[in-house]
């Protein structure tokens, strides 16, 4: 009887380490990911899940693009999306913009993809936009013909991505800074604003020829104007301008000039003043000296009464030449 007790109680603790161990196995390995792998037709060894546990991979992000490219007749493996999941990449994406570009018959190896992804690009809409392009609509740009009369002007540019300058080319601003600089460079080299504004035209195939597109990660494939509006004729407001400048530089050396006649004006009275200063001092000492000039002999008395005499003859005469003359009515 003990020995069957024994024997059961060996047998159910082999059995409970047995579905323990089963528990720990199936949440340790994702069976089911390698069930849907085998059943999808995708190689993948229950050993190589075991290793994405052990490295911290996410199965699933590995598992599901793989059969998802598989399907899609991509030549990808396992160890690649591990990597690129590693690097920092986002696997899914890079998975679908292969499968689009591969229906879409664009070239992209799965190397260019991983770049374009980790750079920071969206790949997924980089293949969507090279098969479908986007239209880019730039800001109104005002510029100024030789007339000096403004026009606003706005544009619509076709892009599409361009696989191969996605890694280092510039993005959707530097093309619209471009386009903007050609629509200026286009309208100040033209005569008048009615030529631009009869030939738009003129402008896009203008634009296009520049070959804006150097450098950056998109090929423009056209230019269209959206809408050109007239506006503020420039070159009057500038005549304008420079008038009132004008004017204000000759009313301010007109005020200097006032200001040294005026400063001349009183410098002269100023000296007329001491002038007059002097003649009073000096007709203060006439008579002094008539006084000594009498007392010394050298002048008789006949002689100063004929001098007041004169004297008050040249007053009366000065009288008589001030005094208005009185109109008969």
């Amino acid at each position: 009887m003990e020995n069957i007790v024994y024997f059961l109680i060996d047998n159910g603790f082999i059995y409970i380490l047995g579905f323990v161990f089963i528990l720990v196995f199936l949440n340790f390995v994702p069976l089911g990911l390698w069930i849907s792998a085998i059943a999808a037709g995708t190689r993948i060894s229950i050993f190589n899940l075991i290793g994405m546990r052990l490295r911290r991979v996410p199965a699933a992000q590995i598992v599901l693009p793989l059969i998802k490219a598989n399907k899609a007749g991509l030549d990808v493996n396992s160890n690649q999306l591990e990597a690129h999941y590693l690097a920092g990449g986002n696997v899914d994406r890079v998975v679908d913009a292969l499968i689009a570009a591969h229906r879409a018959q664009i070239e992209l190896s799965f190397q260019r993809a991983c770049a374009i992804d980790l750079a920071g690009r969206n790949v997924l809409e980089a293949v969507q936009m090279s098969v479908n392009p986007e239209v880019i609509e730039t800001p109104i740009v005002s510029a100024v013909a030789k007339d000096g009369i403004e026009l606003k002007v706005k544009a619509r540019v076709t892009v599409r991505s361009n696989i191969d300058r996605l890694v280092g080319g510039a993005g959707e601003a530097t093309v619209i800074a471009r386009v903007g600089e050609g629509i200026v460079t286009t309208v100040g080299s033209s005569n008048t604003h009615s030529d631009v504004l009869e030939n738009p035209d003129f402008i896009s195939k203008t634009v296009l020829n520049k070959g804006l597109d150097a450098g950056t990660g998109f090929e423009i494939l056209s230019i269209d104007i959206a809408d050109i509006d007239v506006g503020r004729n420039i070159g009057a407001s500038l005549q304008i301008d420079q008038a009132e400048a004008d004017k204000r530089i000759a009313q301010a050396r007109a005020e200097e000039r006032r200001a040294m006649a005026v400063a001349k004006e009183q410098e002269m009275k100023a000296y007329t003043q001491e002038m007059q200063a002097k003649v009073v001092e000096e007709q203060a000492k006439v008579p002094e000296a008539l006084a000594k000039a009498l007392q010394d002999g050298n002048l008789g008395v006949m002689d100063y009464y004929r001098m007041n005499n004169i004297n008050a003859d040249t007053q009366m005469r000065k009288t008589i030449a001030s005094t208005k003359p009185v109109t008969e009515e």
